[in-house]
Formats: C-alpha cells, sequence, structure tokens
C-alpha cells in the first residue's frame, strides 16, 4: 500500500493506516531528531510530538509532496523549536553511541585511511562529532543529518527545508568545513 492510501485510510480514522506510516519512518524521523537534540529522551519525545503533530494535521496534509517530506519538515521544525524552548547549552548529552554513525558520510571521511580520527573508537568519535555538530546552527546541522547520515539527496533536502537546491547544498558544503575546522583539533 502507498503511503497515499495509507494517508487517504488515516483521514478516515483508521489506526492502523497510521500506524503503518509511524512504522515506516519512525527510525528516520528519530535518527533526524536524535541528531539534531543529541539526546537519547530527548529525541523520543520530540520524535512522538512529530508523529502526534503530524496524526493531528493529516487533514490538512496537501497531496502536492510526500509524506515522507512532510513529516521531515515537522520533524526539523520540530526540533528546532525544541532546541529553543529549552535554550539548550552547546554541550551534548552523550549516552552511548548510536549504531548508525557507521553509515555516515561523515564518519566514513573521519575514519578513511590517513586520517588521525581513524585511531578513535566509535564512541569517541561519535561524541567528538556530536559535539562539532552543536556548533552549526539548526539548519546546517538538519542539512548535515539529512545528507550525510541519512542519505537523503539535495533535491528532498531543499523540499524539506523550503529552501532552493542550491542553498541545501550550500548549507551542506559550510557545515561540513565548520565540521573540518571543529574537528581540526582532535586530529592533534
Amino acid at each position: 500500500m502507498t503511503d497515499l492510501d495509507l494517508i487517504r485510510r488515516a483521514r478516515l480514522e483508521d489506526t492502523s493506516a497510521y500506524e503503518e506510516l509511524v512504522r515506516r519512518y519512525y527510525s528516520k524521523i528519530y535518527g533526524l531528531v536524535y541528531g539534531m537534540v543529541s539526546s537519547r529522551e530527548d529525541a523520543e519525545d520530540v520524535t512522538q510530538e512529530v508523529f502526534v503533530k503530524a496524526w493531528k494535521a493529516l487533514g490538512h496534509f496537501r497531496e502536492q509532496s510526500g509524506f515522507y517530506t512532510w513529516i521531515y519538515r515537522i520533524a526539523v521544525n520540530r526540533a528546532i523549536n525544541f532546541r529553543k524552548r529549552r535554550n539548550r547549552r552547546r554541550t551534548v548529552q552523550f549516552e552511548d553511541f548510536d549504531p548508525d554513525i557507521k553509515q555516515a558520510e561523515s564518519y566514513k571521511e573521519f575514519s578513511s585511511k590517513g586520517s588521525v580520527l581513524r585511531k578513535m573508537n566509535l564512541g569517541e568519535f561519535q561524541k567528538k562529532m556530536n559535539e562539532a555538530l552543536m556548533t552549526l546552527s539548526d539548519k546546517h546541522r538538519a542539512v548535515v543529518i539529512m545528507h550525510d547520515v541519512q542519505g537523503m539527496p539535495h533535491s528532498e533536502i531543499a523540499e524539506v527545508m523550503g529552501c532552493s537546491e542550491g542553498t541545501a547544498r550550500s548549507r551542506l558544503f559550510y557545515a561540513r568545513k565548520r565540521l573540518q575546522a571543529e574537528l581540526a583539533e582532535f586530529e592533534s
């Protein structure tokens, strides 16, 4: 069944259809939110808020974009609002590493042959990467997570972020440069 079929059924109060949408996208939304708030507990709370908000707003979903893009946009906005609301410090509440980090382009780049960072264990790398990510603005952090960790193409990121594809690429470029600068101190 397509996302659109499930949305149409969910609009008719079919909770099992909406539960299927949640099953399809929960881990990706959680990964995005976790990357933005850097706390598993907070990420779980915000992710639940995202799906509750989406359920309540399902009647307003215009079928011009995909559910995937629409829910990502809600997640980015919720994570940004959460950080503003909590006025969080720029430090990370690093509890334990996210095993999906091994798939991230940034991990592959920094752990590649010739990089001093490849000598770090995965937990050390993720802690340092999370600290570096927290120095980025919310929009730059979101772009890095969507592209480098979750593998979203620039066009989808642009749609989620409500900007042009060129702006999405520019934010990613700037964010990567900033991350390299932040992580440079760990190479010595």
